[in-house]
């Protein structure tokens, strides 16, 4: 059976707006709140060249783990304080839904402990770090967009 011109035209807009109410759907769905992390730790002098030497070369492991973990925009920062005194800052945004259960996720990946077992030796918490951080996480208090 063959459609007239008139069928065919509807049946392609009938598609047509099948397309397009599923393309809206797909883009309506709630996307992940962006979340911004900012966090501050010391790091001992004599360490630095060593800490730099492995960000230079992070870990595929570590990296695809950071990003299944919905971590983007991810930096570190160096900066001499005071005379002799160093501390690293970092930067993230966090694009997920859970943010503890994707923590928990990568705390548990053995190539993440060991990768930690490379640099925590390196940094030096400071003192007004909350009781569960190690890294000091710092309040936001202005982002433009």
């Amino acid at each position: 059976m063959r459609l007239s011109k008139l069928g065919k035209y509807a049946a392609f807009a009938a598609g047509t707006v099948g397309v397009f109410f599923t393309l809206g759907r797909l883009f309506s769905q709630p996307k992940a709140q962006v979340q911004r992390f900012g966090a501050v730790i010391g790091i001992k002098p004599e360490t630095i060249e060593y800490y730099k030497k492995l960000h230079a070369a992070v870990w595929p492991g570590v990296l695809k783990r950071i990003k299944e973990c919905n971590i983007r925009n991810y930096s570190i920062y160096l900066k001499e304080v005071e005379k002799g005194k160093f501390y690293l800052f970092s930067y993230f945004e966090y694009t997920g839904h859970d943010y503890q259960a994707d923590m928990a996720k990568m705390a548990a990946d053995p190539t993440t402990q060991k990768w930690w077992k490379e640099t925590d030796p390196c940094q030096i918490p400071i003192p007004t770090r909350g009781p569960r951080e190690f890294w000091g996480t710092m309040e936001e208090v202005f982002h433009l967009d």
